[in-house]
């Protein structure tokens, strides 16, 4: 099965990205570059969501990306 959840991705003033799931609540990863960033992210969402299905079954509904609250330079990846 798969689920596609929209992440932001955001550079830091260190030049590190931090990445989060605006739908997956506290669900985050940090890479040393955008694409180690995005690996870093699938990992922690694939733990997310098996983890939410082990426990509960339900899983949130998908934000649209245009919904989304974004900061000037925010990149969204789905």
């Amino acid at each position: 099965m798969k689920f596609i959840y929209p992440a932001v991705f955001r550079k830091n003033s260190d030049g590190k990205y931090h990445a989060f799931f605006p739908d997956l609540e506290c669900c985050e990863a940090t890479g040393d570059t955008l694409d180690d960033a995005i690996d870093n992210a699938n990992e922690a969402a694939s733990q997310w969501i098996s983890l939410e299905l082990e426990e509960d079954g339900d899983l949130p509904r998908i934000s649209d990306p245009e919904d989304l609250a974004l900061e000037e330079g925010d990149i969204v990846r789905n």
